[in-house]
């Protein structure tokens, strides 16, 4: 159609949007942490590169390309990690498992021992009513061996006695995270990533920094609980559920 001038076409609409959606996701992904400010520059100097170009002052657009051609080096290197993150949001997200969740009608199901949630949860709402710090991470689709800087193994199966046990104060495996995998207590006393986040309330210390880390790059999901206010916090990719309930963290960790 002809609108202004202007040949718009269904390409021309489908690559704005596309843009717009990419744009989108990285700034959700450095929302919070001190790449959103350099983000936001490098937006700022292409849109003025590009509205000099449209003007055609040749010697300021020159100047601002070559810019840009050394900000390319400059963003892998700046947005390492929040690359990583992006391409990790590619893979792991609800596109790909919509897809998979609709095969799975057509090929025979798999055995698998269902997550003991109300085990979990009970152990979890005992530890919060003693304020007893704790943080469980089950994984999921993605590994996290990779992710976890040291670890002991435990090779348990999962009961609230045996959670309780772990963090237990007096424990030599109390400080550190519990991973469990494929329905066992896999390790324990594991060392997490920590997340860059800024925007977090000072009273969340570094298990709900390292819950964030380990979720923000993966598909696993945490469940912080507080030592300081016995609150129980469920932690999925970059969200927080805080002031968790027994009954909800339950309906939490079932809801695949």
């Amino acid at each position: 159609m002809m609108l202004l001038f202007i040949d718009i076409k269904f390409k021309d609409v489908l690559d704005v949007l596309l843009v717009a959606f990419i744009l989108y996701q990285l700034f959700q992904l450095t929302r919070g942490t001190a790449a959103i400010k350099i983000f936001l520059g490098l937006a700022f100097i292409y849109v003025l590169w590009k509205i000099v170009d449209a003007l055609q002052m040749n010697l300021l657009g020159e100047i601002l390309g070559q810019l840009m051609g050394v900000g390319v080096i400059a963003i892998i290197i700046v947005f390492q990690q929040e690359l990583r993150q992006f391409l990790l949001f590619i893979g792991n997200r609800e596109f790909f498992k919509s897809r998979n969740r609709f095969l799975r009608r057509f090929l025979p199901a798999k055995s698998q021992q269902a997550l003991p949630a109300a085990e979990i949860a009970k152990a979890c709402a005992k530890m919060a009513s003693t304020k007893t710090g704790a943080l469980i991470v089950i994984q999921r689709s993605s590994p996290l061996e990779s992710l976890v800087l040291s670890k002991r193994l435990i090779d348990a199966r999962i009961t609230s006695a045996i959670l309780q046990s772990i963090f237990f104060k007096n424990s030599p495996l109390h400080d550190g995270a519990v991973i469990i995998m494929n329905q066992r207590i896999t390790f324990a006393s594991a060392v997490l990533p920590v997340t860059q986040r800024d925007d977090l309330p000072v009273e969340m210390g570094m298990r709900h920094r390292a819950a964030l880390g380990l979720c923000e790059e993966t598909d696993a999901r945490a469940i912080v609980v507080s030592e300081e206010t016995g609150f129980i916090s469920f932690v999925e990719g970059a969200q927080i559920h805080r002031r968790v309930k027994e009954e909800k963290l339950i309906e939490l960790l079932l809801n695949d």
